[in-house]
């Protein structure tokens, strides 16, 4: 039997699907994180003098995590839209190392990937 090069249109529609919820939930995700980011909620004006300054200092690392976290984020939702892009052009789902295809096992629980599990063995 002649090995499978390439997923099919419903398959790929079914990849379409799942990244679709995957980018929408990310993008609230990285709007919350931009938000408190942008200190847009709870902040250290409504304490006491006294908490105040140590207060400031925990919100500056707070606000240092939470920027670290919102770029992983938006690397997240970048990876997803390329994602996308591959299925517009029926690439979805190839190892750009092995040039096989990827598992559906794998691009389910990491649907952004670009490299199978054989290929990220290689490069370690």
């Amino acid at each position: 039997m002649e090995e499978k090069i390439r997923y099919s249109d419903a398959e790929l529609e079914e990849f379409r699907q799942l990244i679709n919820e995957k980018l929408e939930k990310a993008q609230a995700q990285y709007e919350q994180l931009r938000q408190m980011v942008a200190g847009e909620g709870n902040d250290v004006n409504d304490t006491s003098p006294t908490f105040k300054v140590l207060e400031e200092g925990a919100t500056t690392l707070s606000k240092e995590e939470l920027g670290g976290l919102a770029q992983r984020q938006m690397k997240y939702i970048q990876n997803l839209k390329a994602a996308l892009v591959r299925i517009e052009n029926k690439t979805y789902g190839i190892c750009r190392v092995t040039g096989k295809l990827i598992p559906k096992e794998r691009l389910r629980a990491v649907p952004h990937t670009t490299l199978s599990i054989e290929a990220k063995n290689q490069r370690k």
